[in-house]
């Protein structure tokens, strides 16, 4: 703990008067994220520095298991955090990302030693879903693949519970969100985006176009207008 408390001091006297101009106009002006990461809270995945952003360019929450309830499911900082994002910072990017060897999606796969951690149990509940399709449609894989396959699928389905959200919804319905799926491979040091037109997903390529889970688009559901009668 004191090599981290010493960096503190670091950060007092090389990294703020380094960065002193940037400081200065994010107190004055206030935040601006270009985008939102709901990530896992594993200390190997740092948000910042995958992305490698400055102060004030994203807005992350973490949690184990990169989770994100349904809409009234449970109330909490996921909510309000996603709520915040979009109604008052105005993000038009939302990323859910998941990585290799999660404890989390481990517990998830192999839910042994839960009943000693029943608040950790119940958070992994929004990833049940994941669990299922994995278990029913993949049930050959086995160890390490089966975690994968989980945490694939867990991405995927916290994407759809991040779309039951009102103030996300609404933004997709004006074409103003996009959604983003990204797996963080720890080993290869590698970054996969869901493709949402095949359902794969495939690494971020500099010379490619980005592959993305839910392009924006306006989506506004309507009826047909009837032709007037002649």
């Amino acid at each position: 703990m004191n090599e981290l408390l010493g960096r503190v001091f670091s950060f007092e006297k090389t990294v703020f008067p380094a960065s002193g101009e940037l400081f200065a106009k994010l107190s004055s002006e206030g935040q601006s994220p270009k985008a939102l990461m709901i990530s896992c809270a594993d200390s190997r995945i740092v948000p910042e520095h995958i992305l490698q952003a400055k102060p004030g360019e994203l807005f992350v929450c973490r949690n184990a298991g990169n989770m994100v309830p349904s809409y009234g499911a449970q109330l909490g900082g996921v909510s309000a955090t996603v709520e915040y994002a979009v109604a008052v910072l105005g993000v038009h990017d939302i990323i859910v990302c998941g990585h290799s060897d999660c404890g989390a999606m481990k517990a998830l796969s192999h839910p042994v030693g839960l009943e000693r951690m029943p608040n950790v149990k119940a958070w992994l509940e929004h990833g049940a879903a994941a669990e299922h399709i994995v278990s029913t449609c993949k049930g050959h894989l086995k160890e390490g693949e089966r975690v994968r396959a989980v945490t694939l699928e867990n991405i995927i389905a916290q994407i759809a519970h991040l779309r039951t959200h009102p103030s996300v919804a609404a933004a997709i319905a004006k074409g103003q969100m996009a959604l983003h799926g990204w797996f963080v491979d720890i080993h290869a040091g590698q970054v996969l985006a869901l493709d949402g037109d095949t359902g794969h997903f495939v690494p971020l390529r500099e010379d490619a176009p980005l592959p993305v889970a839910l392009p924006a688009f306006q989506r506004i559901a309507d009826e047909p207008q009837a032709e007037a009668a002649e």
